[in-house]
C-alpha cells in the first residue's frame, strides 16, 4: 500500500495497527490490508471474511456516530492457538479506537432476518462472529473490542 494523507499502518507477521481517517477509499484500503496480513499469516478466508465485515461493520458505526474523517486507530491481531504455534490461529482480534467516549454503539432491534430493514443489522452480524465484543473507555475517546474466533472454537 502505498502511502496516503490521513493512512499510517504498522504491519508485523500478526497483524498491524492503523492510525486512519476515515474515508470510503480508507475503509476499502483497510479491507485490502487486513486480508493481505491475515492472508500471510496463515488465516483462512472464512476467518478473514468474518474480520472484515466486523471491521467494516465498526468502521461504519464509528462514522454515523462522530463524522466523516474521524481519526481512527484500528488494531488486527492473530491469537495463536495454544500450544500450536504461529501456524495456527484460534481468533483474530479486531479492536477499533475513535475519540468520541459518549457515542456507543446501540442496537437497533432489527432482525438478522427482517426483509423490510433498510439498515441496523450491523450489531448483530457483530454479535454473531464475535460473540462478547465489549466496549472500553479510553483517557482519549473509547475502544471497541472483538474476538472473532475460529469457527468451532
Amino acid at each position: 500500500m502505498s502511502p496516503a494523507l490521513g493512512w499510517y499502518p504498522a504491519v508485523n507477521p500478526a497483524g498491524f495497527v492503523l492510525h486512519l481517517s476515515a474515508t470510503p477509499r480508507h475503509l476499502s484500503a483497510t479491507r485490502r490490508l487486513v486480508e493481505k496480513t491475515l492472508c500471510g499469516a496463515g488465516v483462512d478466508a472464512d476467518l478473514t471474511d468474518s474480520v472484515q465485515l466486523v471491521l467494516s461493520e465498526l468502521y461504519g458505526n464509528a462514522v454515523r456516530a462522530c463524522g466523516d474523517f474521524v481519526p481512527l486507530v484500528a488494531e488486527v491481531e492473530v491469537e495463536a492457538a495454544p500450544g500450536m504455534g504461529a501456524g495456527a490461529p484460534s481468533a483474530v482480534w479486531v479492536r477499533l479506537h475513535d475519540p468520541y467516549r459518549a457515542a456507543r454503539p446501540r442496537r437497533t432491534g432489527v432482525r438478522l432476518d427482517d426483509p423490510e430493514a433498510e439498515s441496523g443489522r450491523g450489531l448483530p452480524i457483530v454479535d454473531l462472529l464475535a460473540p462478547g465484543w465489549d466496549v472500553t473507555a479510553t483517557p482519549v475517546g473509547k475502544q471497541v473490542r472483538c474476538r472473532v474466533p475460529v469457527p468451532g472454537r
